[in-house]
């Protein structure tokens, strides 16, 4: 019976298949080539979910429902087998996904901004940023299991050489609006471009602001960018927008706090006492954007 089955004409293979459910969710490719990336792609989608399940994520995942994890790095189409740039990556809660999906046949890389670049917000700021670099792998490696020399981290200025063009992805998770108002924002992604392969992308999370919001509102100083803005920047650097997803999108965030991004969860910059009032908002309204290092006049197709 199964060589009967592997013996089925592409003909009678797609009409048997036309005939199911199966047609109606997602069109079919019956050719080798087909299979075989289908394939790949579930196993790709597998390994992502068990990462997501594991244990370790525990205290983590009560953020999925607003961070959108799984649907944020397939639409970055970030895979197993890629180098990846987890651009400042803080508390880890991203390293905790990317550094296990990653472990086997990928390579993680933490990336930071100088400590020196925000002297302006002050030396104990300087201090606690060079101090979380340092120690990143080796926090992250008691965190999630993992060797510290699978986890390395640099300062965006002490990047290896070797590192030039050998990226397919950086990912920049609600950052950009730190990077712009601290006046970092154009080294730091020209440190980023130059990592990046020919054909890599820069995958960007980021609260957004209205559409019509002042520019002084939405200089991020408030934690909010407009999109046309972040686009327009991207743009600046040599870039193009591939994609744009509403996957993170939050209508129910009005933008217009006092007290800026960090008024609403995890935060609650108004305390305790209006925490039920924002908890029925949710995390921040999200901007999801893919972009790839535009075609150069006269470069080969």
């Amino acid at each position: 019976m199964f060589n009967e089955r592997m013996n089925m004409t592409k003909a009678a293979l797609l009409a048997l298949l036309t005939a199911t459910s199966l047609v109606a969710c997602t069109p079919v490719d019956v050719s080798e080539d087909g299979n075989d990336t289908a394939k790949e792609e579930a196993a790709h989608i597998a390994a992502l979910d068990t990462v997501l399940a594991a244990d370790l994520r525990a205290d983590d995942r009560a953020r999925d429902t607003f961070r959108n994890p799984k649907e944020t790095l397939n639409f970055f189409d970030v895979k197993p087998d890629q180098t990846v740039i987890d651009y400042a990556p803080g508390g880890g809660w991203y390293t905790r996904i990317l550094a296990p999906y990653l472990a086997e046949n990928g390579n993680y890389i933490g990336v930071g901004f100088p400590p020196e670049a925000a002297a302006s917000i002050g030396p104990e700021f300087v201090e606690r940023v060079r101090a979380a670099g340092e120690a990143f792998a080796e926090t992250q490696s008691e965190s999630t299991g993992i060797s510290a020399e699978k986890l390395p981290f640099y300062f965006s200025n002490a990047l290896p050489d070797d590192l030039n063009g050998k990226v397919d992805r950086v990912v920049i998770f609600r950052m950009m609006h730190n990077l712009l108002r601290w006046g970092i924002a154009d080294a730091e992604i020209e440190a980023m471009k130059s990592a990046l392969k020919p054909d890599g992308m820069i995958g960007i999370v980021q609260h957004r602001a209205k559409a019509d919001a002042s520019d002084e509102s939405a200089d991020g100083n408030t934690g909010y960018i407009k999109q046309a803005a972040l686009v327009a920047f991207m743009e600046k650097h040599g870039f193009e927008l591939v994609a744009e997803s509403e996957v993170n999108a939050n209508p129910n965030d009005t933008t217009d706090y006092e007290n800026g991004v960090w008024t609403l969860p995890p935060n609650y910059a108004e305390g305790e006492d209006s925490k039920e009032k924002y908890d029925a908002i949710g995390e921040s309204d999200r901007m999801t954007l893919l972009f790839k290092l535009a075609k150069q006049d006269g470069a080969a197709e």
